[in-house]
């Protein structure tokens, strides 16, 4: 775990030199009008919705992680697979954004269990390092954003349904439907995610798996069904979660490579290996984002949030939920 910390430094290099540019492409606004608490509340409800998206998409990375201990690179391209299949299926199919939604979720999970079944557990059983196995993160991000951007195309697009809606009015802060029913759909799908780990037998067996892998096998744990499990959750909730940034943002064929930093940095923050601790990162991640573009360019608005990690760190190394490691 103290080694994925030490890859933050080198991943936020590599977005840089392979991503320059990645903020979303927002105009500078002079806001006149509201008042500087408006503009502030406004800001944290924003952020409670961009750290809702994170976290949606950063649970499976998480428990990736916690179960089998892959830093996967190649995440952020299952969410960017599940919004572009979603939008060929609303635009060229012509099935309506919810049922496209369903479909993508579908279609996200079965990625995510193909990919555990036709790679990642053969390589395993071959005795591949982790860190050999990183670098096919790598490459396989690589080869999945490339085949997107072939299919795909460069030019931005958006869904056909809820493009433009106009914003409830909630005292001095305005939300629209579309991005309300986001944040309540990712906070009920993360409540789901947390019951599901406390109250089922899965649940306690992937806990247990996470916590120590030898002894869940020794206890009677099928390890292999447990990792299936988690990677085709993995895979939905990444899908679901790269529908919602499309539909706050826009879809283009790198777009989960611009969200997979925003991720690391919430699953470190919150604490490495724990569900909860990615759900309470991303949150504070998304919110430190949108409130900086309160006093800085909506350009910078992913550096303060990583600088914000560092800050938690120097404090609490093993971050806000995660257990110290002892050492030696």
């Amino acid at each position: 775990m103290r080694n994925f910390r030490l890859l933050v430094p080198l991943l936020a290099v590599l977005f840089v030199a392979l991503a320059p540019g990645t903020a979303a492409a927002q105009g500078d606004e002079v806001v006149t009008g509201p008042g500087f608490g408006a503009r502030a509340l406004q800001a944290l409800l924003d952020g409670v919705q961009f750290g809702a998206i994170i976290a949606i998409t950063a649970v499976g990375l998480s428990l990736v992680f916690g179960t089998t201990h892959l830093i996967n690179f190649a995440h952020g391209e299952l969410v960017t697979i599940g919004a572009v299949v979603a939008f060929f299926l609303n635009i060229s199919a012509g099935l309506h954004l919810v049922v496209a939604a369903l479909i993508a979720v579908l279609i996200g999970a079965l990625v995510g269990a193909i990919l555990q079944l036709g790679l990642w557990a053969p390589l395993r059983r071959r005795g591949v390092g982790m860190i050999n196995m990183f670098i096919v993160t790598i490459g396989l991000s690589l080869l999945l954003r490339h085949v997107i951007l072939i299919f795909f195309g460069t030019r931005p697009q958006s869904y056909r349904e809820y493009d433009i809606q106009r914003a409830i009015d909630l005292g001095p802060v305005g939300i629209t439907p579309r991005d309300l029913t986001i944040v309540l759909i990712s906070v009920g799908l993360l409540v789901g995610v947390a019951l599901m780990l406390q109250k089922t037998r899965i649940g306690t067996a992937i806990r247990a798996l996470s916590s120590n892998r030898d002894l869940a096998e020794a206890s009677g744990i099928d390890v292999n069904r447990v990792v299936l499990v988690v990677w085709t959750l993995g895979g939905g909730l990444a899908a679901i979660g790269g529908v919602f940034f499309g539909l706050t943002e826009i879809i283009t064929w790198d777009m989960g490579f611009r969200l997979l930093l925003l991720m690391f940095a919430g699953i470190i923050l919150g604490g490495l290996g724990t569900a909860y601790g990615a759900m309470v990162g991303s949150f504070v991640v998304g919110i430190v984002a949108q409130m900086s573009s309160l006093w800085f360019p909506i350009d910078l608005q992913n550096a303060w949030a990583l600088l914000a990690l560092i800050l938690v760190l120097l404090i609490r190394p093993q971050g806000i939920l995660g257990q110290r490691e002892r050492v030696g």
